[in-house]
């Protein structure tokens, strides 16, 4: 009996000192936490690449914390009228290793919203490059994605 309890003691005092890791914790050295500007999106559907640079005429930001993530994008040059274009959305994300998944609960388009989108990340220096399929059937949207971003740096 004195056996069984010791050996029940060590599992539990095993079990308590062992490092449980959240859902978005990291192995590796990706640390997603931060803001982050979009400087250039490729697209390639069906074998045909386009590349947008979103420094011309474009802000477009990327808002991550430990379980989140945002992003906004607006005109730089805004006009007078209603017609300046401006995006938003958001949502849960998870982390494991490079993989990197967004749950869309929000996002201007409602057809965009409750998808799940699957990225491959990487962070060289300041730059985070997401590479992934997005696909929304009510849009007839089908195409990989490749995204580059620099961490905003604060200026306080």
């Amino acid at each position: 009996m004195k056996l069984k309890l010791i050996s029940l003691s060590f599992v539990i005092t095993f079990l308590l000192s062992c490092d449980i890791k959240s859902k978005n914790d990291v192995s590796s050295s990706i640390h997603l936490n931060g803001t982050w500007q979009l400087i250039t999106g490729t697209t390639i559907t069906k074998g045909v690449s386009a590349v947008t640079d979103y420094k011309k005429g474009q802000k477009f930001l990327k808002i991550i914390n430990d379980t989140h993530f945002a992003f906004l994008r607006h005109d730089l040059n805004t006009k007078k009228d209603s017609s300046n274009h401006f995006d938003a959305g958001g949502g849960s994300y998870t982390l494991v290793g490079d993989q990197y998944t967004e749950h869309l609960d929000f996002y201007t388009d409602k057809n965009w919203e409750g998808k799940t989108f699957k990225f491959t990340v990487t962070i060289k220096n300041d730059t985070l490059i997401q590479k992934g399929m997005e696909k929304v059937e009510k849009e007839g949207i089908e195409r990989e994605i490749i995204e580059r971003y620099i961490r905003v740096k604060n200026n306080n």
